[in-house]
């Protein structure tokens, strides 16, 4: 038992270890399923083959890590046993939705897929690290949750699905930004003069004011539903915040942690506004 726990049941290995991400797959299903109205058997389906391809990401990872020498060759078999575990789960989930008919649900796995590709290969290169460009890319691929999820909810297909893509992957691209801001900051042996710090955040002062600022006049023109832009003004809120007040000595963990809490916010207020 002893040596089956030590060579396959490796928490690091089984679960992933950056637990800031969780929000980019749990938002944009939350936020799909509350705007469909309902959730059944089938959002079953759904929520277990999103969660079993967000969770084998980790063992894929480690495996690739391992083949391309950054890690150790013991590694391979729990990574191996997971990437069974995860793939069999989520296949027989898809299963279920194919069977119920959300053929084209599946549909919108195959970017998802590419970019995960994509991301390996940068893996194996050891030119994965501070690509936040790369990071914004598969956010708006894990925000496809969003529209599978309001589908799944209705019954069928909707087009304001991709109103919902577009709008949680513009807040994820924002969220991630404004994280890289943040850990720049620790970069800094002082408080950085005001120009510096307009410099470090310019980027994710940028792309809040536009989600804000987009979401505002959409809504007023009746696009959007009318308060919708009331979640990005409180991610708009935190990022001049943060510009004008960096903690050069945060630690990494508490920036993720205060990234999900504020992600969490924005989701529970998204939730709330997209009906009035």
């Amino acid at each position: 038992m002893n040596t089956f726990k030590e060579k396959y049941l490796r928490k690091y290995i089984a679960m992933p270890q950056d637990h800031g991400s969780w929000v980019f797959i749990l938002s944009p299903l939350f936020i799909g399923f509350f705007a469909g109205g309902q959730f059944s058997i089938v959002g079953i389906y759904l929520v277990v083959a999103a969660m079993g391809a967000f969770f084998i990401r980790q063992p894929v990872t480690i495996a690739v890590k391992a083949y391309a020498g950054r890690r150790p060759r013991t590694d391979l078999p729990a990574a191996r046993f997971w990437m069974l575990i995860y793939g069999f789960i989520s296949f027989i989930a898809l299963l279920g939705l194919a069977s119920r008919g959300f053929v084209e649900v599946l549909y919108l796995a195959v970017p998802g897929i590419a970019i995960f590709v994509w991301y390996l290969a940068l893996i194996s290169k050891r030119t994965e690290r501070k690509q936040a460009g790369l990071e914004i890319i598969a956010s708006g691929a894990l925000a496809l949750a969003a529209p599978a999820a309001l589908w799944v909810a209705k019954g069928s297909y909707d087009a304001k699905g991709w109103v919902l893509w577009l709008l949680v992957w513009f807040q994820s691209a924002a969220s991630i930004v404004h994280a890289y801001m943040r850990l720049a900051h620790r970069t800094q042996a002082q408080i950085p003069a005001r120009s510096e710090q307009i410099q470090l955040g310019k980027r994710a002062m940028m792309y809040t004011s536009f989600n804000f600022i987009a979401t505002l006049l959409l809504g007023i023109l009746g696009w959007l539903p009318r308060f919708i832009f009331i979640p990005y003004l409180l991610q708009l809120l935190e990022t001049f915040w943060w510009t004008f007040n960096p903690a050069i000595k945060a630690k990494p963990t508490s920036v993720g942690f205060r990234q999900l809490a504020v992600s969490t916010f924005f989701t529970i207020l998204f939730i709330l506004f997209w009906e009035v």
